[in-house]
């Protein structure tokens, strides 16, 4: 059963403290109860919210389909995005791109290829349900996400907001560091067997890890990635990843007003749920809305290169469906950012033949050169297709 703990706070190193965070002092950490295997009963709004959330996924992912392959990348990236911007760490689409092609650049755009690669390995590696989830693949998710912290749950006292560096002054205490392993087993536990509305047991084990707060940092990023990871190993979707880090940004208040409720004595679970649920149509719809945007920008941008190469004399004015320039064009949604090397590795071309197509697309003004403070050119920018990914920015109504 949920319940408080009072612990005492008595910082042993002061230096960089204010006054008021040196005070010693009580406060009180909440501890969740157990989940256990079983989904607890809901009130009929939360259950029609759910299953309603669950009949608008179903059809999103049939109408993306096939094209869920190369959307998935650009949701993840936009998932990435609308994660860190919750957490405070602003980001351009433009940025992550780069720092993915470069691997160099802003600490905040690494941090967000992190969670591209974590969101990607959460899919791949833990929506088999043949394989139960532990809690050593709750602390691996983390750790690719965090690489610079160890890898383990945390072994002391951490919190959430405040006006200050302290556990009294905090919006929430998560329960003490010694109830953490005990938590997270639990909730591996439920992810692996509990069976249900997906939508439902999806919305509990994100609000029920963010609770736990089980690590020093990543803990955002982490608990919505599991999300994802509920939603495929129940076959909830197949195809593709619904942008739900784009709703919750969009609505910042909503989202943490939703996890209070969730903690509440007593609980206030169906709340949770419906707001979940709502959020989860609404992500749904932008995932739709994007994947249509792509298509339409994707036939706009090959009318782009007939024409131009028509105005050049260039034959055939068509592409041969197997040239170079057509394949760039093809994967602009997933590599949104490219350099010579990165094509005539991708495409297995000359360095000449990469090169040769970028030039072409780019005097068609389907990508832009970027260069260095030297005038050198380091790559070449989709900007339209990584306008696409700025999902926080559409209507979140």
């Amino acid at each position: 059963m949920a319940h408080y703990v009072d612990r005492l706070w008595n910082p042993e190193d002061t230096a960089h403290l204010v006054r008021k965070d040196r005070t010693p002092g009580r406060y009180r950490a909440y501890v969740p109860g157990e989940l256990g295997e079983h989904v607890p009963q809901l009130g009929r709004a939360a259950q029609q919210a759910a299953e309603d959330a669950l009949s608008v996924l179903a059809r999103a992912d049939e109408r993306i389909g096939q094209r869920g392959g190369y959307l998935n990348h650009l949701l993840i990236r936009s998932e990435s995005i609308s994660s860190s911007w919750i957490e405070g760490n602003r980001i351009t689409p433009k940025k992550l791109a780069i720092a993915e092609l470069l691997q160099q650049g802003q600490r905040v755009a690494l941090d967000v290829v992190a969670n591209v690669r974590a969101t990607d390995e959460a899919i791949a590696d833990l929506a088999d349900r043949g394989r139960p989830v532990t809690t050593a693949d709750i602390e691996r998710l983390q750790h690719i996400i965090e690489p610079r912290l160890e890898l383990g749950l945390r072994t002391e006292q951490n919190w959430v907001g405040g006006p200050g560096w302290s556990p009294i002054r905090a919006d929430f205490v998560p329960p003490p560091e010694t109830e953490v392993p005990r938590l997270v087993d639990d909730l591996a536990r439920f992810i692996t067997a509990t069976e249900g509305n997906p939508v439902v047991r999806a919305a509990i084990a994100h609000a029920q890890f963010e609770t736990i707060h089980p690590f020093i940092d990543g803990n955002g990023r982490t608990g919505r990635a599991l999300i994802h990871t509920v939603l495929r190993r129940a076959d909830a979707l197949r195809n593709t990843l619904i942008p739900i880090s784009t709703v919750f940004a969009g609505d910042k208040d909503a989202y943490i007003e939703g996890l209070t409720a969730y903690r509440a004595a007593p609980s206030r679970l169906d709340d949770w749920v419906i707001g979940f649920a709502h959020a989860a149509e609404l992500a749904a719809t932008n995932a739709v809305r994007l994947s249509d945007d792509i298509a339409d920008l994707d036939r706009a941008v090959r009318g782009e290169l007939i024409k131009y190469r028509k105005q050049h004399d260039l034959s055939p004015t068509n592409p041969r469906s197997d040239a170079v320039v057509l394949r760039i064009l093809d994967s602009l949604a997933t590599d949104p950012v490219l350099s010579t090397e990165a094509v005539a590795t991708q495409h297995k071309v000359s360095a000449a033949a990469a090169h040769r197509a970028l030039v072409q697309l780019g005097e068609a003004g389907i990508l832009t050169r970027n260069k260095d403070h030297k005038g050198r050119l380091i790559f070449w920018a989709a900007d339209r297709h990584l306008a696409l990914v700025a999902l926080t920015e559409r209507d979140q109504g």
